[in-house]
């Protein structure tokens, strides 16, 4: 199956094509339904477009929010520069707009919206005969549905279905509570999420006097959906004739896309999925279910909240095996001496402890060149760390033979690819690029498969190295957040 990722900006879009992406979906900053991500600027897509390409990695686009009379005149132009960005797909669920980009754009495909609530044979046909080649199913349907679904459907056209992350207590997403309390539409991209509130009763008759709806005197959150995590029931997706998976998250930051992206990567291929289980409640989640595929979904009616098992604390910028130093930029605060996860794309979790910590500042015009400052915890968000990795304290798993130079990383960072960072960045001891990493990432790259490995490979570079460009550093620090309850 195809394993799709949310891509909020450049960040998550360059973690999800690092982490195992097989195509990434995005937003322009107009006609999206996530108007709180970053999302892309329409000049920014063919470059977008380009870092996805590059690595093998698909494109889809969505314009899926409910389209008014207004809307219409932008459209076959905004459709006509994303065909020129070279994007592979739009998702939209909107008859007008699907047959407006039909016209425009018929080289690019149309991917049919959860919004428009895909829920049995007839309806996809009917969408088919439109040119839609795949369907986002509605997000009610349980893995029976999908089956007999599929049983009836044309056979070229494809199932895409919900995986992971946020459900919406609304018929597949299309909700009028948030515009109806706060006059900001759900529909047109701008939800407040008031089915997360925490609601009591007032008798009309008892102004003023609030009667929990729970007998705990707390509230109750009565719409408050749980997360998806369909990690343990790959196969059962599969053999209901799902072709592409989906994880829900264009809020997300990357490290969060990264980890979850990471794990679904690894069961896909074979790992097996209670290893990979863990990763998923290291990150930010709130309780988990499995939607509808199973029966009706769970509400969370204790809190509204996440909770998370590790804190994202880094993002490792380069890295030196030489003088085993990583140079980090900061994003929560860790400290000299403390013991630091490293999420790498397809290896396991290795650790690290940071020894002489030190603070790099950034040049100012009357301090062009600073010096280095020693410092016993990393607190400035942002700001650029560089930490010693202790010898013989097992944190890494086995020292590469080369060196990750600064530069070399520094150049992968922008390329924004797992095979350019290695391919970039690996040398000989005596400092000469090696023209075999280079091929073989290059190679592993355009078979989608594991390019660290393969460049390390060319290089004659055996073990784990220390973290690349790209990688995440965390520590397990439990949090929860919660607004009420539990």
């Amino acid at each position: 199956m195809e394993l799709l990722a949310p891509a909020g900006g450049i960040e998550q879009l360059r973690a999800a094509v690092r982490f195992g992406a097989d195509a990434v979906y995005l937003a322009s900053d107009r006609f999206g339904m996530r108007a709180r991500a970053a999302n892309f600027a329409l000049e920014d897509i063919p470059a977008a477009v380009e870092i996805a390409h590059a690595a093998g990695v698909k494109v889809h686009v969505t314009a899926n929010i409910l389209m008014e009379q207004g809307d219409l005149a932008a459209l076959p132009d905004y459709f006509r520069a994303l065909d020129a960005a070279g994007v592979d797909a739009f998702i939209i669920g909107d008859l007008g707009a699907a047959a407006i980009a039909r016209r425009v754009a018929p080289r690019v495909a149309l991917h049919v919206s959860t919004q428009a609530s895909v829920a049995n044979s007839e309806a996809a046909r009917v969408w088919h005969s439109l040119g839609a080649s795949r369907v986002v199913c509605a997000r009610e349907m349980s893995l029976d549905d999908i089956a007999r679904m599929r049983e009836d459907m044309p056979t070229d056209m494809e199932i895409e279905a919900f995986a992971h992350g946020a459900m919406c207590m609304a018929v597949s997403g299309r909700c009028l509570i948030s515009s109806y309390l706060t006059g900001r539409s759900g529909n047109r991209g701008h939800c407040t999420q008031p089915c997360r509130w925490s609601y009591t009763l007032e008798e009309e008759k008892r102004p003023g006097e609030h009667f929990p709806i729970e007998e705990d005197g707390r509230g109750t959150f009565i719409m408050n959906a749980k997360d998806m995590n369909m990690l343990a029931h790959l196969d059962a997706l599969r053999a209901a004739g799902v072709d592409s998976i989906k994880i829900e998250g264009r809020n997300k930051k990357a490290f969060y896309v990264a980890s979850v992206v990471n794990a679904y990567r690894q069961v896909l291929d074979g790992a097996p999925a209670a290893d990979f289980a863990p990763e998923l409640e290291a990150v930010s989640h709130r309780p988990y279910g499995t939607g509808f595929f199973f029966g009706e979904a769970e509400q969370a009616p204790n809190y509204d909240g996440y909770e998370q098992q590790a804190m994202h604390v880094a993002d490792v910028v380069a890295s030196d095996a030489g003088t085993r130093t990583i140079v980090a930029r900061c994003r929560n605060r860790f400290a000299e001496g403390e013991e630091l996860e490293v999420l790498s794309p397809r290896v396991p979790i290795t650790r690290v402890v940071v020894r002489n910590l030190t603070w790099l500042p950034d040049p100012t015009e009357s301090d062009p060149d600073p010096a280095p400052v020693p410092v016993p915890v990393a607190n400035r968000s942002c700001g650029i760390y560089r930490f010693a990795v202790g010898a013989g304290e097992g944190a890494v798993a086995a020292a590469a033979t080369g060196a990750e130079t600064d530069a070399g990383a520094g150049a992968a960072l922008e390329a924004g690819t797992s095979a350019a960072v290695d391919a970039a960045a690996t040398r000989t001891d005596d400092g000469a690029a090696v023209a075999g990493a280079a091929a073989g990432a290059s190679a592993a790259a355009a078979a989608g498969a594991d390019a660290v490995s393969a460049a390390r490979a060319g290089a004659g570079i055996t073990g784990l190295a220390l973290p690349a460009a790209g990688d995440f550093l965390r520590v397990r620090r439990f949090r929860r957040s919660a607004r009420s309850g539990a």
